[in-house]
């Protein structure tokens, strides 16, 4: 797998240079997870975001009452587990492969050295996942207002 061509292929990764990329495809990790597999669970301690490659995953929250419920499918090419990166907060949902799944894992010690050596390329990732928080955040809000 070309890690750099992955990585150009999401909304994550916009507007960065050709050596931007090829040093971020160098630092992530390729990860594997079979159909029902946890990538990580809710409540966990996050570090890190995925880049979904190929195959897909379920967002799951779990309630008060200890029920599961999937929020999302996420499918190649999203990104998911921003949130922990950014805030350092525990992980508000649980990820499990709904099928076969190849991810790109970009921790946060490979973002403050990708971070170090291109600080405007850092700039652009942070920025691309705001726009990306913002928008899931007014789809949220268009679902929670049709709820009303």
């Amino acid at each position: 797998m070309n890690k750099a061509e992955e990585l150009q292929k999401s909304r994550l990764f916009e507007g960065l240079l050709p050596e931007e990329i090829e040093m971020l495809g160098e630092v992530t990790q390729q990860k594997k997870y079979t159909e029902g597999e946890v990538v990580f669970k809710q409540g966990d301690v996050g570090d890190s975001l995925y880049l979904l490659v190929e195959g897909a995953v379920e967002v799951l929250h779990k309630r008060e009452d200890g029920k599961e419920h999937i929020i999302t499918v996420l499918e190649a090419p999203e990104f998911f587990g921003e949130m922990s990166l950014i805030d350092k907060e525990y992980r508000s949902a649980t990820i499990r492969a709904k099928r076969e799944a190849v991810m790109l894992c970009l921790t946060n010690e490979n973002l403050h050295s990708f971070a170090r050596v291109y600080k405007n390329g850092f700039t652009l990732v942070v920025i691309n996942i705001a726009r990306v928080l913002s928008s899931r955040l007014r789809e949220t809000n268009q679902k929670l207002i049709e709820k009303m």
